[in-house]
């Protein structure tokens, strides 16, 4: 890619000197990856915890089953899965990555970034890392982050993930969500070519003011710490009826905005992905946008709302069952939590599959097994660099009296 050459004197005299892109570069999905848990909780298996039934949940959602987060599952453990099946796919090093962005509402601690810790379970050394917070929009926001770094020329290959383990923040006994959600996640690499395509335009929107009806209190809220909220700590909280008529009306329009921003119209678009919520929003996506229902993708049915990991869940399901094709239009949309709603439109460039086994296969492995040895080494180091001379040389006095005295003791032992 063709470089602007920058400098300016300034007032020390000192000169600066850096380059820029002279053009914007394109920013392709070059790798995709999911990772769901094994366990399954069907309908019939809710019927024996709340009042509730197959056929009342099917008619409202289309939901059968969920995916269910084992004990020693965590929301970094599926994002650090999913990633690596969507490098394997990519047949990039972890080494190579830029950027990792996790987009996430169930992250393991409110500090460190889950993404900070898959960036360390990779071993993508040179990576940066945080997570995006964006409810069930979060991996479309995520894609645009990321896109934008790389068509502006400020790195090269980034990796969007979006993972959740809802299931352990709901409250079991409320049927109206304890039905909804389930675990997972999904993972998409970017990088950056002169080849026109990949993620065309984006539209992202916010509004605060429906908060209340989509939620999870966590312990700075003013649910937790003035103890008068209506909402229990971690457990989620949703107006149903408000949200379904929320993503009803803004789902297609943001879709047709993104589609303004780039000249065409919903009849170009090979296939929809929309946040796999609820079935019947779905429905409404092809109703509003006049397509055919099959050029919506749906797996709710076996998934259930998995968040910010539903989109990359079914765009990893959907590439590898071959619905999209290198030179399809698709789009991506969510909505949930903020309230938040984002679109995307993505021009498909990499091939429906791809052999995992390459060259590259061995140096990931080699990359991922550094990582697991570097961690506990660079962790015992720190603490050792923590401890100042003077700690040292006091510590070296008590280890060699302590050897002394053992050894006058011994002494008189061994003499007899």
């Amino acid at each position: 890619m063709a470089q602007h050459a920058y400098s300016r004197r300034l007032p020390s005299g000192r000169v600066i000197h850096t380059t820029r892109p002279r053009d914007m570069r394109y920013a392709h999905i070059v790798g995709w990856g999911m990772e769901a848990p094994s366990q399954v909780l069907t309908n019939a298996d809710l019927e024996a915890i709340v009042d509730t039934n197959d056929e009342w949940i099917m008619a409202r959602t289309g939901i059968k089953e969920r995916r269910i987060a084992e004990q020693r599952e965590t929301t970094t453990s599926l994002a650090t899965r999913a990633a690596q099946n969507a490098l394997d796919i990519a047949d990039i090093l972890p080494s190579d990555l830029d950027l990792i962005i996790v987009a996430t509402a169930t992250p393991e601690y409110i500090f460190p970034s889950t993404a900070s810790m898959v960036q360390d379970y990779l071993g993508a050394k040179k990576a940066g890392a945080f997570d995006l917070s964006a409810a069930c929009s979060g991996f479309v926001y995520g894609l645009q982050m990321a896109a934008g770094q790389i068509q502006t020329g400020v790195i090269n290959t980034a990796l969007v993930i979006g993972a959740e383990t809802l299931s352990r923040v709901l409250d079991w006994s409320d049927r109206g969500t304890c039905i909804l959600f389930g675990d997972g996640a999904g993972a998409a690499v970017l990088q950056g070519s002169d080849k026109p395509g990949g993620v065309l335009s984006s539209v992202l929107r916010s509004d605060g003011s429906g908060w209340d009806m989509l939620t999870l209190p966590t312990v700075s809220s003013r649910d937790t710490y003035l103890q008068d909220g209506e909402h229990e700590m971690h457990r989620i909280y949703m107006d149903g009826k408000g949200v379904y008529r929320f993503a009803t009306r803004i789902i297609g329009d943001s879709i047709k905005q993104a589609l303004q921003q780039i000249g065409l119209e919903p009849a170009d678009l090979s296939l929809v992905i929309p946040h796999q919520a609820n079935q019947r929003i779905m429905d409404y996506v092809s109703k509003t946008l006049k397509i055919a229902p099959e050029k919506v993708y749906s797996n709710v049915a076996n998934y259930g709302n998995t968040s910010a990991a539903s989109i990359p869940l079914a765009l990893a399901e959907a590439v590898e069952a071959g619905r999209v094709r290198p030179g399809d239009l698709i789009a991506m949309v969510g909505f949930g939590g903020g309230l938040t709603w984002a679109a995307t439109i993505i021009e498909w460039s990499a091939l429906p599959t791809r052999s995992t086994l390459s060259v590259n296969w061995g140096r990931r492995q080699g990359e991922y097994a550094l990582a697991g040895v570097r961690r506990p080494l660079k962790r015992w180091w720190r603490r050792l660099m923590l401890l100042s001379p003077t700690t040292w040389i006091v510590t070296a006095r008590r280890i060699l009296t302590r050897r002394r005295l053992r050894k006058a003791q011994n002494e008189p032992g061994q003499d007899q």
